[in-house]
């Protein structure tokens, strides 16, 4: 994150407001005067303004519209993460509130509290996730009979709890599911001899995505989007 947008953040204060701290010498970055509001700050950077140390207040909530060919895991060696695609302080305190594939595109939530992730993920909260999928082959009428009685994944000991499908055309459809087991939508079209091609996740709990934003770009939620998951 550059200086000036922490200062703004942290302060309260308009990033005009930030620029001239700075011009006027009053920030200072790991104990030296600084009045480039442009520096890229470093997890391990420090700012001070008028003798105290700054950091931005609160837990941290965003909604991500992720692309394609990035991963939700905090390190991978192959592959790039999604945290690339933040411009935030101390990204390696953020985690995603439920993860997606490589090649799954949509809606990620990030946080860096603990307990509000937990209460999305854990299957005991049973917070719905809605998909786009679109698949190589018609999809049978008969499936959403299938996948809201629950489908046998294998490997899996029990049934999937019900799902939701809504056939959009013979092969795109929306699948709302309530738990989050290892690539669980291509295992249920797979279960039912079909495959998933592409895969969108539109929504998560009462949170869509928001339409304003493109592939790559995130934003914070609001206080009545956090408190939704509460």
């Amino acid at each position: 994150m550059r200086l000036d947008k922490f200062l703004s953040q942290s302060l309260g204060i308009t990033r005009s407001q930030a620029s001239r701290l700075l011009r006027g010498g009053e920030v200072l970055l790991n104990g030296e005067p600084v009045k480039q509001g442009a520096i890229a700050l470093g997890e391990s950077d420090e700012v001070e303004f008028a003798g105290q140390s700054l950091r931005l207040t609160g837990p941290r909530y965003f909604m991500l519209h992720k692309p394609e060919g990035y991963v939700c895991s905090n390190e991978d060696p192959d592959h790039p993460n999604v945290f690339f695609l933040l411009e935030e302080p101390a990204l390696g305190k953020l985690h995603c509130a439920g993860r997606l594939d490589l090649d799954t595109t949509g809606l990620v939530l990030i946080t860096d509290d603990g307990q509000w992730s937990h209460r999305i993920t854990s299957p005991r909260h049973e917070c719905a996730k809605r998909y786009r999928v679109w698949l190589a082959d018609p999809v049978p009428e008969s499936a959403i009979a299938q996948f809201a009685e629950g489908i046998q994944l294998r490997s899996e000991r029990d049934l999937t709890r019900p799902a939701q499908l809504e056939l959009i055309s013979d092969t795109e459809a929306l699948l709302t599911i309530h738990e989050g087991k290892y690539h669980q939508v291509k295992r249920m079209f797979a279960a039912i001899g079909n495959k998933v091609v592409k895969l969108h996740r539109e929504q998560v709990g009462p949170l869509a995505l928001d339409a304003a934003l493109a592939p790559g770009e995130y934003r914070p939620l609001t206080e009545e989007e956090v408190a939704a998951f509460r």
